[in-house]
């Protein structure tokens, strides 16, 4: 489904990824992870339009995104969940997800997405009416999520959902990107608690630097030695 081929990105004269190739087949649940600074998120930007690539190949579903605005990736089915969320603090939950679905005209199709999302995060339904900009952490990234849901994405990308949240909320995240997983979303996330995705996850690739130095199933990396010195403290 996801092609990127040798991928170099960055910004201004700073470059960030160095030939950055890896792939995400259809259904599947895969993961960047790495170090701060490695160029986790940076991947995700390319791959959602918002930085154009210096050199290489982004491929969705055999169409190259490369020279595409953010808005037309969009659109073809990919959904990007930021580090930063950027909510609408001033609106409503519901009204924050409505903008999700702004390219589903269909109004049976965005209500089933919205049942759907309620039925994922119930606390986002209890808060339905509630500003955005009022939210905890833990709800801000729930709706956050529910947005992105909202455009029946082919292909969800999920930048450091964990960051910042209790471990009970954490859990929470990471079983709702399981049953979306289940219900035939295909996801790359990006996310510093490693141990938790790699038992999680299909597949992993480890970026270090602006470099892929290790990909493998996720129960893999776990035996893996770099990866338990340098992530797990083993």
């Amino acid at each position: 489904m996801l092609e990127i081929k040798g991928l170099d990105a960055g910004y201004d004269f700073l470059q960030i990824l160095w030939e950055v190739t890896l792939n995400v087949a259809e259904g599947e649940f895969v993961a960047l992870v790495g170090p701060n600074g490695a160029g986790k998120t940076t991947t995700l930007r390319a791959i959602a339009g918002l930085l154009p690539p210096a050199r290489g190949e982004v491929l969705f579903r055999n169409q190259r995104l490369n020279g595409l605005s953010a808005h037309q990736i969009s659109r073809m089915g990919i959904s990007f969940v930021s580090e930063t969320l950027n909510l609408f603090p001033a609106m409503s939950v519901y009204e924050n997800l409505l903008l999700g679905a702004y390219t589903v005209h269909d109004k049976a199709r965005k209500q089933a997405s919205l049942d759907f999302v309620f039925d994922l995060f119930p606390r986002l339904r209890e808060r339905r009416d509630q500003l955005a900009g009022t939210l905890s952490g833990g709800e801000r990234k729930m709706l956050a999520i529910g947005r992105g849901i909202m455009s029946s994405p082919a292909l969800m990308l999920v930048d450091e959902p964990s960051l910042g949240l209790a471990p009970k909320l954490t859990l929470s995240v990471f079983e709702a990107l399981t049953t979306l997983r289940q219900r035939g979303v295909t996801i790359l996330l990006v996310e510093q608690n490693v141990n938790t995705t790699l038992h999680l996850v299909d597949r992993a690739y480890v970026l270090e630097q602006g470099r892929v130095v290790l990909e493998g199933h996720g129960a893999q990396l776990l035996d893996n030695e770099h990866v338990q010195k340098a992530y797990l403290g083993i």
